[in-house]
């Protein structure tokens, strides 16, 4: 009868603490794809494995990104220059024409004038505002080429930019590319992975999932702080029946070894 009681005991202790064993990993490792063509010139292969810091780990040739975009940044100031002048022009012009509107509205009644002053007078009036009317298109012309350019100045700043890969606080996992090797857009250039925190990956049956997240976590038989962090609600397509749980974790020194993680009642 003893060797019963023991030997149920154990068989609840195994029901009450099953047993997983899970891979510790990075909490992120995500592929770097290039949003630029161009021609790879530096790759700093002694950096994979390692934390990197400011310094790009990637360089991509923008050598002409670099001198169009300082062509562009002197056409924007001209231009600038050339609307302050206009938008004075166009002051004087808008006085001009007051004064040539109100001699019109003076003489335009009076007996006195001929018609053909009359007339003459009209025609300056409108001639002026013909002017005023052709200054506006010219100013509305040169804010509209202002606006392309600073679009341009912007997305050469951006193509740039896309040309000096950095990740700060990232482990460059492993490099994609090698200097001298021309890139289009979506080509795969580098994986990163972000270290800060690890994840457990577990898989669980639908049995077991109703009431895991009341228990004791165990990692290696040690009671752990961790809670779970994520629970799949759909079964995963290749562990059938099994649903997917993830354990985010403290960065430990060591990646990619086997833990036991438990879950036990308190």
């Amino acid at each position: 009868m003893k060797y019963i009681v023991i030997l149920l005991l154990i068989t609840l202790n195994l029901l009450q603490a099953k047993e997983y064993y899970a891979k510790v990993e990075p909490y992120e490792i995500r592929t770097v794809s290039s949003n630029v063509s161009g021609l790879v010139l530096f790759t700093d292969e002694k950096r994979e494995g390692s934390v990197l810091g400011d310094d790009e780990y990637i360089i991509i040739d923008d050598e002409l990104n670099v001198i169009e975009k300082k062509s562009i940044q002197k056409k924007i100031e001209l231009l600038h220059v050339t609307l302050k002048l206009d938008e004075d022009l166009k002051k004087n012009y808008e006085e001009v024409n007051k004064r040539k509107r109100k001699n019109y509205e003076r003489i335009k009644d009076l007996k006195i004038k001929s018609s053909v002053e009359k007339d003459r007078e009209f025609y300056d009036v409108v001639a002026s505002s013909n002017a005023l009317i052709s200054l506006d298109k010219e100013i509305i012309s040169l804010k509209t080429q202002i606006n392309d350019l600073q679009l341009r100045l912007a997305q050469l700043k951006r193509t740039i930019s896309d040309k000096h890969l950095s990740a700060k606080s990232y482990t460059l996992y492993s490099l994609l590319v090698k200097p001298g090797q021309v890139v289009v857009p979506s080509t795969p250039l580098a994986k990163i992975a972000d270290v800060s925190h690890a994840i457990l990956t577990l898989y669980v049956s639908a049995k077991e999932i109703a009431d895991i997240k009341s228990k004791i976590l165990y990692i290696d038989g040690k009671k752990s702080k961790y809670k779970i962090d994520r629970i799949w609600n759909i079964a995963d397509e290749k562990h059938l029946s099994s649903y997917k749980v993830q354990i985010v974790i403290d960065s430990p020194k060591e990646f990619s070894r086997l833990v036991k993680v438990d879950f036990k009642d308190e």
